[in-house]
């Protein structure tokens, strides 16, 4: 696969995790919600299986995690941990990406 196909879906991943994320904080204080997470890896499996644009499905974590007297199950330092780790790696993808485009102008434009 290309690298700026696997980037556009990993990018699009981190997106949807993004606010998947931003959910479940938005939710924290819902009694009996049950905090959502995506399996990054098996989702990019997925989708470099498969030509065209995928779902992406939303999975309830573990049994082992945070859960709070109305058995809501947020975690909102967890949250933002994941948000700033997830932004990092979105961060990280464009600069990938951003670096592939400047590389294909300069072979385009001759080396100049």
């Amino acid at each position: 696969m290309p690298l700026l196909d696997l980037v556009g879906k990993a990018l699009s991943i981190r997106t949807k995790y993004h606010k998947v994320i931003a959910a479940n904080i938005a939710n924290v204080d819902t009694p009996g919600y049950k905090e959502k997470d995506i399996d990054f890896r098996g989702q990019l499996d997925r989708q470099m299986s498969y030509a065209g644009p995928a779902e992406i499905e939303e999975t309830a974590p573990d049994a082992l995690g945070f859960s709070s007297l109305d058995e809501n199950t947020v975690n909102v330092e967890t949250q933002v941990m994941k948000l700033t780790e997830n932004s990092m790696y979105y961060d990280a993808l464009v600069q990938t990406l951003s670096k592939k485009l400047s590389l294909m102008r300069y072979i385009i434009n001759g080396g100049r």
